[in-house]
């Protein structure tokens, strides 16, 4: 186990390779040669249109949906088949921030945090307690969010707490999908915000799937845009700008890429006046 950890540590490649990838299901063809590299560190942004695979692509990514073709490996390793304490090892390195937060319902925020702690490592409760904590404490959340059910909860507190949850196992790379859906502009930002401090702070890489195109702007290195069954551009925006595809343009370009754009100039105007 030591040993595997090592290895996992010591990867010096991309921290997620995707080559080939085909997706099908019957007759649909979601994916046909789906390429994607994603680097130590950066957080990339994956954006498409209704029925382009963003979420299938992150289930191929993380195990959980079986592909017809392709490779796709995470920290140096092979998705399909790892011996069972190879993937368990894999597993461990990584945390997931589902689509409205998956937080189970009838356990309170510190026992939701505690759920990998379980099925990870032993441990004494006491141990688990204080991991819970310093977890919700982590994502901005008081004390006294620990002890509350999700329904006690605010959109973002939930949004928070189940990040609380995939910091658990204090991973290297962080999957999160459509984290700030649901949220109004200020949550929106202050969530934002929080992954991009977590990020630099804790080294992380983070594989954010989004429709949201101020996120995209304010805390993005690349942006991976789906279409056409495959990865039509991985860059950062401005690059992305460049390209000559309908898609690509009304996105970026359209009124709500355009308002983006011109409060992350504001924002920066702002940073260099107070600097």
């Amino acid at each position: 186990m030591a040993a595997e950890t090592a290895d996992i540590e010591d990867h010096e490649g991309p921290i997620i390779e995707v080559k080939g990838l085909v997706n099908r299901f019957g007759e649909q063809v979601v994916h046909d040669g789906l390429d994607l590299t994603v680097e130590r560190g950066e957080i990339i942004g994956v954006v498409g249109g209704s029925g382009t695979g963003k979420t299938v692509l992150m289930r191929s990514i993380l195990g959980l949906q079986s592909f017809t073709a392709g490779d796709v490996h995470i920290f140096g390793k092979p998705v399909k088949g790892l011996g069972e304490q190879e993937e368990l090892e894999v597993r461990r390195r990584f945390g997931v921030l589902f689509q409205n937060g998956a937080l189970f319902s009838t356990l309170t925020v510190a026992e939701n945090v505690q759920v990998p702690l379980r099925e990870f490592h032993k441990m004494s409760q006491e141990l688990m307690d204080e991991i819970a904590g310093y977890k919700i404490g982590l994502t901005g959340l008081g004390p006294e969010a620990g002890p509350k059910y999700p329904s006690e909860l605010s959109g973002g507190m939930r949004k928070r707490a189940a990040l609380a949850r995939a910091l658990a196992l204090d991973p290297r790379l962080l999957f999160l999908d459509e984290p700030t859906a649901g949220l109004d502009p200020i949550a929106a930002a202050a969530f934002d915000e929080l992954i991009l401090e977590l990020s630099e702070a804790l080294g992380l890489t983070v594989f954010l799937i989004t429709h949201d195109l101020d996120t995209l702007y304010t805390i993005c290195d690349r942006v991976a845009v789906l279409a056409d069954k495959t990865v039509l551009a991985a860059a950062p925006i401005e690059e992305l700008l460049e390209i000559d595809h309908p898609w690509i343009q009304e996105y970026f370009k359209g009124p709500r890429g355009r308002a983006a754009s011109a409060a992350k100039t504001a924002n920066r105007n702002r940073e260099a006046a107070t600097a």
